[in-house]
């Protein structure tokens, strides 16, 4: 058995790599080739989560479960809001693999997954990101985003000023691209963009329909639970929806169901997974005046297949 941490897996799991190793992942999926079990979400307190995640990928001999705390306000301690360990097992016999650094995994898997759907879903020409929040998942996002469409200009937004400031000096520094800091507005920081990500700890809508524009593409990231969202009602009914899951979507998004319970949109609303449209069964994108959003809720299957990746790598 192997402990990997953070900066093993930092350095193995490479985002390039891991946006075509989602693309895969995401698409067995879909066929059920893979499988997984909804998460097991334990409240600490009214803020704060103990989740568990189980997976099993028969085809690949591997199972196991991310295990892993969900703490929202640890920016304010410039902490990370998820930390964890992925428990990485093969079945043949049982043994347990490997240990994996669970906050690194959920990462750059979080931002690999909404590229690939990016990708699939998103304009072509495609040059505008608006992020809505700066911390590690903005980050991430941006880097990921960037392998996948020619980003020419970034604008962020969040609740603190002086975050989204050093996002924008940082990421500008980092990457040579112009980064519009838009704390004062969010309203700005959206409209015209043709792509948002929402990367926040946000309980209530943060992006309405009025501040978007036709033919952007949204990656819901934030909110996973069912009482939580980040956009509002008339945005999702405008939009062409897509999940990660299925089952996921329908019991974890609040995006889908608050919505849904207030008669604005139907359970048709909810159009498939992603792994659908990336294996061509799903039309994805029907114009370019198309809302799309993919509301991702993160599944284990995810950090089971970037798991057995690094352990690929590390052992040779």
């Amino acid at each position: 058995m192997q402990f990997v941490d953070k900066a093993a897996v930092e350095n193995t799991l490479a985002m390039d790599k891991c946006i075509e190793l989602m693309k895969e992942t995401l698409v067995r999926y879909s066929r059920k080739e893979a499988v997984q079990k909804l998460r097991t979400a334990m409240r600490i307190d009214e803020s704060c989560i103990l989740g568990i995640m189980p997976a099993a990928d028969p085809g690949q001999k591997t199972a196991g479960a991310k295990i892993i705390t969900v703490i929202p306000q640890n920016f304010q301690k410039n902490l990370p809001s998820h930390q964890g360990v992925v428990v990485l097992f093969e079945t043949e016999t049982g043994s347990l693999l490997a240990i994996v650094d669970g906050e690194a995994v959920t990462g750059i898997r979080t931002a690999a997954v909404s590229a690939a759907a990016t990708d699939a879903l998103a304009r072509r020409d495609s040059h505008a990101l608006c992020m809505l929040g700066s911390g590690l998942q903005a980050r991430r996002h941006l880097e990921a985003i960037r392998l996948v469409r020619d980003i020419r200009q970034v604008r962020v937004w969040d609740v603190s000023k002086e975050s989204s400031a050093c996002y924008a000096k940082e990421m500008q520094a980092l990457y040579g691209i112009p980064v519009l800091d838009c704390a004062h507005d969010v309203a700005q920081a959206v409209t015209g963009a043709d792509i948002v990500c929402t990367v926040t700890a946000a309980k209530e809508p943060i992006l309405f329909r009025e501040h978007i524009s036709p033919g952007t593409h949204i990656n819901a990231v934030g909110a996973c639970t069912a009482v939580d969202r980040e956009l509002d009602s008339s945005l999702v009914q405008a939009s062409r929806l897509f999940g990660d899951s299925v089952e996921s979507v329908r019991n974890e998004s609040g995006d889908f169901l608050i919505p849904l319970r207030e008669g604005c949109i139907g359970e048709a609303h909810l159009l498939g997974e992603i792994g659908q449209v990336l294996s061509g069964n799903l039309k994805g994108r029907t114009s370019d005046s198309d809302i799309t959003v993919f509301e991702a809720l993160g599944l284990a299957v995810e950090d089971l297949a970037a798991s057995r990746y690094i352990m690929e790598k590390i052992t040779g």
